[in-house]
């Protein structure tokens, strides 16, 4: 048998199916979901390297499983993956604006709240199906 290996180590997601999903009365859910929408995409709260379930958890009065049941019910993925998409669509618009041309990808990473190079390439390889490198050329080559 043979291994077959994907770019950056990404693994297929699986389904959970978490019984505390279903206790999350649907009045509580919604006001969490609004929170977390506001603090999440409002406030861009994703650049903070350190931002986490548990942090978010607290700020709302809450624990992390009713954050992970709101996210997962509401916005049908988890916590990292809700994040790390928020992180590469802005950095999608970052690597093509002429005001960051000057900045390296690493750098547009950082920026946007990955703590390291390898979380960020992995993370825009998951999303994007290509590399930082190979997005932002592609798209500067059209303009």
């Amino acid at each position: 048998m043979t291994k077959t290996s994907t770019p950056y180590n990404i693994k297929e997601k699986q389904e959970k199916n978490a019984t505390y999903r279903s206790l999350i009365r649907a009045e509580l859910a919604d006001e969490l979901y609004e929170k977390i929408l506001n603090i999440v995409v409002i406030e861009k709260r994703y650049r903070n390297k350190d931002f986490s379930a548990k942090e978010l958890a607290r700020e709302l009065g809450t624990n992390t499983r009713y954050i992970s049941a709101v996210i997962n019910s509401r916005f049908n993925t988890n916590f990292s993956c809700l994040v790390n998409e928020y992180r590469i669509k802005e950095a999608l618009h970052r690597m093509t604006d002429k005001r960051y041309l000057n900045l390296t990808i690493e750098e547009i990473g950082t920026m946007v709240g990955f703590a390291n190079r390898q979380s960020f390439y992995a993370s825009f390889y998951r999303i994007m199906n290509e590399t930082p490198n190979g997005y932002r050329k592609r798209h500067l080559a059209a303009k």
